[in-house]
């Protein structure tokens, strides 16, 4: 397991609302993650599809992933999402990538696809760190 892997697994451990949704992050490298969710019978909405606040959790977790990559902590200052389409079933992959880093924010885009790879959401996060400077 390689250094960004092992990062994100000690994160994972304070997160229980991210085992409780049921997502795991697949993939963590450099400015980058994957998370994947296997559609859930008390993850869906009454219309049987995915509800809405787990799609924007599962896109905060792959922003989260990705943007921690750098060592530092952040937490989620704003979020903008796109919902496109929605499934009941299936497997949803969540993609994010930092496109920016400052000294005190961080923006990441999020993309999520169904197995086919039909786009589901986007979304953008802001994030603002809160390591204190050395």
């Amino acid at each position: 397991m390689d250094q960004y892997m092992a990062n994100q697994k000690e994160r994972e451990k304070n997160n229980a609302f991210m085992h409780y949704t049921h997502i795991s992050v697949d993939l963590v490298e450099k400015d980058h993650a994957l998370t994947s969710m296997e559609i859930f019978p008390e993850g869906l909405n009454p219309f049987g599809m995915v509800h809405g606040g787990l799609l924007d959790t599962m896109m905060d977790n792959a922003a989260g992933s990705a943007v921690h990559t750098d060592g530092r902590s952040y937490v989620t200052q704003t979020c903008t999402l796109h919902f496109l389409r929605n499934r009941g079933t299936g497997k949803i992959i969540g993609e994010g990538w930092v496109v920016h880093r400052g000294r005190a924010t961080a923006l990441v885009k999020v993309e999520l696809r169904d197995e086919a790879g039909a786009v589901l959401a986007l979304g953008e996060f802001t994030f603002f760190c809160v390591t204190k400077d050395k």
